[in-house]
């Protein structure tokens, strides 16, 4: 249930998040240069009375703002904000993001209400290479007994949680023996056809992968010459599926396939990680229950949770404490993420609305989680049991 207390405090600080919101569509940054876009944040954090570590561990746009009154369970609100490419904020960040900072002002106006800690978390890059990923492999989510935050979304209804699979890239190279293509292409091995062998034996293998299994690649570097067998070939390859356990078991039969393609022309092929892995979602029902509950409350038609389709690294909080990251819809037209027309409802009226439900959302989970012992036990047990299957499935 939200308290009149909550919406109170989410009508006080609105106009600030609709404010933040629009600034920082109109200011976008890309991933690990949100200098502005953080500043912005923390300035308003520092104000409410967070105590907050600016940059945080090692990312110059990374931030961990604490509200601390006495001794008790832990918290956290997860804030992104960084832009596309060429597209600015068609992922509606600007958006999202001010959802999760009118919590933040709101909880603590409502500070004498719980006993406990509110962290939240300025998480960079979320486009590229994920920050909550490091966070969360060193340590950051540890001990909370939730974190949360909204993603922004259009069309009729809203989604409790975003499903996401577990990601993992490599790069690739190839390496053979350079010659001449007509002249005496016996005296060489073809990294490129080495390349695509690869890419065919994938091809063969995808009749026996699961539903969940996706592959997908490319040849970034083939060759100069078409005269000149290369002696070198690059390729990017990203695989996902819908849980760490089972993204070990893809990593061998990649690895099984790209080692026979190089063998097969007397090659060699070495692999570098492009980043670290992205996590599946630990769905946790007992949070997304309440979730439907709270935005039916609002008046917010809602539907089932989607298969997923996409990574976040948000997955990767998932594995280390109760995580959920609801699909709140910020227009009735649907639109696809990274779109323009996607970006251009961010500004629009039912956006700045939904600013406010969003706002709500996050704080009554925060709240209830730091207030209600027998919530919070309930949340952790379902966590546990879910995790338990995602890592032996």
């Amino acid at each position: 249930m939200i308290s009149n207390d909550l919406s109170q405090a989410i009508q006080r600080h609105w106009h600030t998040a609709v404010a933040l919101s629009d600034d920082l569509y109109a200011h976008p940054e890309i991933a690990h240069q949100e200098f502005r876009s953080s500043q912005k944040v923390v300035e308003l954090l520092r104000q409410a009375g967070y105590q907050v570590e600016y940059p945080y561990m090692g990312y110059p746009t990374a931030f961990r703002g604490v509200l601390k009154n006495g001794e008790g369970p832990s918290a956290a609100i997860l804030v992104e904000y960084d832009a596309l490419p060429g597209l600015g904020h068609a992922c509606g960040h600007n958006a999202h993001c001010a959802m999760a900072v009118l919590a933040a002002l709101a909880m603590a106006d409502l500070k004498d209400r719980f006993q406990g800690t509110i962290y939240v978390f300025g998480t960079p890059a979320e486009e590229e290479a994920g920050a909550k990923i490091g966070m969360a492999a060193n340590g950051a989510f540890d001990g909370m007994s939730l974190a949360t935050m909204i993603h922004s979304w259009s069309g009729p209804a809203s989604i409790s949680d975003m499903d996401v699979l577990s990601l993992r890239c490599y790069l690739m190279e190839f390496k053979g023996t350079s010659a001449h293509a007509v002249a005496g292409p016996w005296a060489g091995h073809s990294a490129l056809a080495a390349a695509r062998g690869f890419l065919s034996l994938i091809d063969a293998r995808r009749e026996s992968f699961t539903s969940d299994v996706h592959v997908n690649g490319i040849i970034t570097d083939g060759g100069l010459c078409p005269a000149i067998l290369p002696d070198r070939a690059e390729l990017r390859i990203e695989f996902r599926t819908d849980s760490l356990s089972k993204l070990e078991r893809l990593d061998d039969i990649i690895k099984k396939c790209a080692h026979g393609a190089a063998s097969a022309m007397d090659c060699t092929v070495n692999f570098t990680k492009a980043f670290d892995d992205f996590a599946d979602m630990v769905r946790v029902p007992v949070l997304e229950d309440t979730v439907e509950e709270l935005l039916h409350e609002m008046g917010r038609a809602s539907e089932p949770v989607r298969i997923p389709n996409g990574s976040s690294d948000v997955g990767n909080v998932s594995y280390h404490c109760p995580a959920i990251q609801p699909l709140l819809t910020i227009g009735d037209t649907f639109y696809a993420l990274h779109t323009p027309e996607f970006r251009e409802e961010t500004l629009k009226e039912p956006a700045h609305q939904a600013i406010a439900d969003g706002g709500k959302l996050i704080g009554s989970l925060i709240l209830r989680t730091l207030t209600d012992e027998k919530f919070r036990d309930q949340v952790w047990q379902s966590y546990l049991t879910q995790r338990e299957k995602k890592l032996d499935p």
